[in-house]
């Protein structure tokens, strides 16, 4: 809704989906478990790309990037500083932060498929960044740096999966929330004004420069939230996880889930994590050439992504009930 307001119907479906996501805490195996925990990251990681394309209109192929610079952050504290998992979580959103704010100047004065190269360069970048000597002692260098799994705190009859399952699940309700005021809200609707409309958003008093880099920082943290909530569940980070592959592969969700739907960014983190291991199984063979197909179907079937598929079977059930309750007047 333009006002930001939630409906009754809309908090009762939110409601409805958290408790069965809390309650598969109690049934899903520890695999499946590590499984939904990346899927929340990926979906976090989603939803900062979903804001900075969908929201405003920036392209961008470097995603990956800021979601390597979360997860270093993480677990260049927890492994060489002894830092608490959790506490991790607000430097990793500002390192990205920063990081993206940067990367917004120059974005001022590129666009489109220049921005998209510009980006995509920096996700080639980081990589090797990572892997320099001077760095190593900090880095890890080429092998990378192991950090210890989260234990269960206060005695909790829960185990250290099901723990790190529903921490996760918390932070990514929070990012969600605050993705879903943000796009509501003054700087949203400049975000969307300067995407529809960059020379009217301008003659309307939206400061582009000032828009387009806050939304790089922001869509820098959500990102790097991600990549240090998946630091946490995989406990090992290391250079060649964070190849440009994986900034095209968050394009990838954001396009499936839905460009500019908030939500739709829970579905793209359903497809990043799950739909690479069905290919594998379908074919170990030729597991990209299945992915590719299951990817071209999804496109065929879901142009506007996953999202957009429920919005439309949303209204046509709204069309279908309020032609039931108000049937035509016999002649």
């Amino acid at each position: 809704m333009q006002d930001g307001s939630i409906t009754l119907s809309q908090l009762t479906k939110i409601g409805a989906a958290l408790v069965l996501l809390v309650a598969l805490t109690f049934v899903a195996d520890p695999y499946r478990l590590f499984q939904l925990t990346m899927v929340i990251a990926y979906a976090c990681a989603v939803l900062g790309l979903t804001i900075l394309t969908g929201i405003n209109g920036q392209i961008s192929l470097g995603h990956g990037a800021f979601f390597a610079i979360g997860s270093y952050a993480a677990a260049i504290l927890m492994a060489n500083y002894n830092w608490p998992y959790w506490a991790t979580l607000p430097v990793a959103a500002v390192s990205a932060g920063i990081f993206g704010f940067l990367i917004g100047f120059p974005a001022l004065r590129l666009g489109g498929l220049y921005l998209a190269l510009t980006t995509f360069a920096l996700a080639v970048a980081v990589p090797q960044i990572l892997k320099v000597n001077a760095l190593e002692d900090l880095t890890g260098g080429v092998q990378g740096l192991t950090t210890d799994k989260p234990q269960t705190p206060f005695g909790l009859p829960l185990s250290n999966d099901q723990w790190i399952y529903l921490f996760t699940l918390a932070i990514g309700a929070i990012v969600f929330l605050l993705g879903w005021n943000l796009t509501r809200g003054r700087l949203g609707r400049a975000m969307k004004a300067i995407r529809d409309h960059g020379v009217a958003a301008e003659a309307m008093g939206i400061h582009l420069a000032s828009v387009k880099t806050r939304t790089f920082a922001i869509s820098a943290m959500f990102t790097g939230i991600g990549g240090a909530l998946s630091t946490i569940a995989v406990q090992f980070v290391a250079p060649d996880s964070f190849s440009f592959q994986l900034s095209i592969t968050l394009f990838v969700g954001l396009v499936v889930g839905g460009v500019d739907s908030i939500l739709g960014a829970i579905f793209g983190g359903v497809f990043i994590e799950f739909v690479p291991n069905i290919a594998n199984d379908i074919s170990k063979a030729a597991p990209g050439a299945i992915y590719g197909l299951i990817l071209i179907g999804f496109m065929f079937l879901m142009p506007r992504g996953v999202a957009g598929l429920f919005e439309l079977a949303g209204r046509r059930l709204t069309r279908r009930q309020a032609a039931i309750a108000s049937p035509p007047l016999a002649t």
